[in-house]
């Protein structure tokens, strides 16, 4: 979750509300300074390279970042007829990013006709995430989006006694599962391998990617399809669930002290997608 996506609080799924006599717009936007630098690799060079980097949070988006124009490298930008309307922020215009001999069309944008209160995004440029090579904080590559201040994991181990069943079928049962908690969403239990039936869990294809843990897969339980997920090699930060293997309530029967969990409220994750096209070796050398 982020400030303004999935449940986040500016997104039109928040599972939280503001305690305010009047109601709030239907949309919020929110822009803030990375405070972070951020650089862009394009055609195997650094194209844009800033440390005032404009953050913006768009209800419904991954956060956005924005490049001073002196940021980036000049000759790269074409600008294109190619004009949009942003209904908050107006007229957009987009560009061709060029350098050497590759060219991407709508690579690039900037809004050209900002009103009076989102003047901190004046003059200054978005570059679009998948069209470039890579974005990089200092000398590490993030991927999937800028990186959100307003997200955050913590990982902590319990004693609380935890059950999936498939029908009659115990697929796991522990005495000490792995408790997730992430900003927005509800608590994921992740169950290591030793107390698992792992027969149960048949692999099935497509990965999807969390730009905090890593890459993500899947298998099925029966005739529940993608009903368990694990991070088999995540990320040194998220190491506690690496391996482990966490299940979907909804798909098969979770059991919490006696209690079965139900999908509730801020459950539902939208993936970055089947790999995100990403190479594989860099997403687990990050």
């Amino acid at each position: 979750m982020g400030l303004s996506w999935q449940q986040g609080p500016l997104s039109p799924g928040a599972v939280g509300e503001f305690l305010t006599p009047d109601p709030l717009p239907e949309r919020l936007l929110f822009a803030e300074r990375l405070r972070r630098r951020l650089r862009v690799r394009f055609a195997g060079e650094w194209i844009a390279d800033g440390e005032d980097v404009t953050l913006l949070h768009e209800p419904g988006r991954y956060p956005v970042a924005y490049f001073r124009l002196e940021d980036v490298k000049p000759g790269v930008l074409q600008r294109s007829d190619h004009v949009t309307r942003h209904r908050e922020l107006g007229a957009t215009s987009w560009f061709t990013v060029a350098e050497g001999k590759r060219e991407t069309e709508r690579a690039a944008w900037q809004y050209v006709d900002l009103p009076a209160h989102a003047g901190r995004l004046e003059g200054r440029i978005a570059f679009a995430w998948r069209a470039m090579d890579a974005f990089y904080e200092e000398d590490e590559r993030i991927l999937g989006h800028a990186a959100d201040a307003y997200h955050r994991i913590d990982i902590r181990r319990t004693s609380r006694r935890l059950e999936v069943r498939d029908g009659d079928h115990v697929v796991a049962r522990s005495a000490h599962p792995i408790v997730l908690y992430e900003s927005g969403f509800a608590p994921r239990w992740y169950v290591p391998r030793t107390d698992i039936d792992e027969s149960a869990l048949t692999p099935v294809g497509g990965r999807t990617f969390c730009p905090y843990k890593g890459l993500a897969s899947y298998y099925d339980i029966g005739a529940s399809q993608r009903a368990a997920w694990s991070y088999q090699d995540a990320y040194a930060e998220m190491g506690r669930v690496s391996g482990l293997v966490s299940f979907e309530p909804n798909k098969v029967a979770v059991f919490l002290d006696g209690e079965r969990l139900k999908l509730e409220p801020g459950q539902n994750v939208l993936p970055h997608g089947t790999d995100r096209g990403l190479d594989l070796d860099e997403v687990r050398t990050r």
